[in-house]
Formats: C-alpha cells, structure tokens, sequence
C-alpha cells in the first residue's frame, strides 16, 4: 500500500522503485512509509492545542470546530419514525415503524416486505409501485417525468399510483396505509 502525499517522499523516490529488487524495494517502501507517518504524525502534535493558550479560547471557538465536522454515517442522526400499513395483493397487512426521511422502498426492505424495486432505486423500473390512499396522495410531492414514464409500465396502474423509491416518509403520514398491487405472478 503506499500513501502519496502531494510533498511526499513517495514521490521523489517513485522512478528509483521501479529498478530495484523486491528485497530491497520492500524496504525501501517501509523506510518512506515509516517517514511519511512520522511528518504526518508531528504536523498533528503541532495543531494541538497548547494547554496555556486554551484560556483564551471561547466557548463559540470550539463549537465552530466541531460543527465542520462532518458525521460520515446516517445512523448517527436521530429521526423520528410514523406507523406505516403496507396492505400486500392478498390484502394482508403489515404495520411498521417508518423512519421519517426514508423512501418507501427500503422501508419496505428493512421489514422484510415483498416490494421488487429491481432497479435500487433509481428510478429505472415500476417494481415499487405502490398505490395510496387519495387524501396522503394529495399532499405527495408532484411526479417527476420519469417517475410519471416508469409509472406507464407498472401493473394495475390507478389515479393514486406512485414509486416508493421516490416517497419520502413525513411525521404527517402518520397510520398511512400503501397498497401493494399485484404484479400478474
């Protein structure tokens, strides 16, 4: 593995590794991989904090630095979740937490409900189709075009249809219930 820094001793070393045995090219990639950890280790203990200088520092200060930090996993955030009813061909249902945020489709996912969505959700197929109640379909966001050309394809199609890869749950969806048409299988 090698890590190349734009000034990294890598670099100046890249055309000499090509021309040399294994043995020693094995060390010499330790040596400039060990160097290179050492400069990066030592410009870390130069930006932290100097213990005397921390009195002068504000509460605003240090929240500033920990507000650009960026959280790299959505499971951090904390949302809220609303009862959805999924009602399948058979017109069984099956009521589960939603979390507020999350698409239909992988709603339907994470419970272990059968909704194809054969392309992931990216909007290429109508295997999540699903079909709502009119008065949670009155308050859904306008149809995208491609959403409303996938539609074309989907069986069963109604007044009410929409993709669940394109539905976001909201707090005010709240007991809704989506129903699941018959794919003709």
């Amino acid at each position: 593995l090698i890590v190349a820094y734009p000034t990294s001793p890598v670099l100046d070393h890249a055309p000499d590794l090509l021309f040399r045995p294994k043995v020693k090219l094995r060390n010499t990639m330790n040596s400039i991989i060990s160097r290179t950890s050492r400069s990066v280790l030592s410009r870390a203990q130069n930006l932290r904090l100097n213990p005397s200088k921390t009195s002068s520092l504000t509460t605003k200060d240090l929240s500033h630095s920990y507000r650009t930090q960026r959280n790299f996993h959505e499971s951090s955030v904390i949302r809220g979740t609303v009862k959805v009813t999924y009602i399948d061909p058979l017109g069984d249902e099956k009521t589960v937490d939603a979390e507020v945020g999350k698409n239909l489709l992988d709603i339907a996912h994470d419970n272990n409900i059968e909704l194809e969505g054969a392309c992931g959700g990216e909007l290429a197929c109508a295997t999540c189709h699903l079909i709502f109640e009119q008065e949670i379909f009155d308050t859904l966001p306008e149809k995208d075009p491609e959403e409303d050309d996938m539609l074309d394809l989907a069986m069963e199609l109604t007044d009410t249809s929409r993709l669940g890869c394109q539905i976001c749950v909201r707090e005010d969806m709240a007991g809704m219930k989506v129903r699941i048409p018959d794919d003709g299988y």
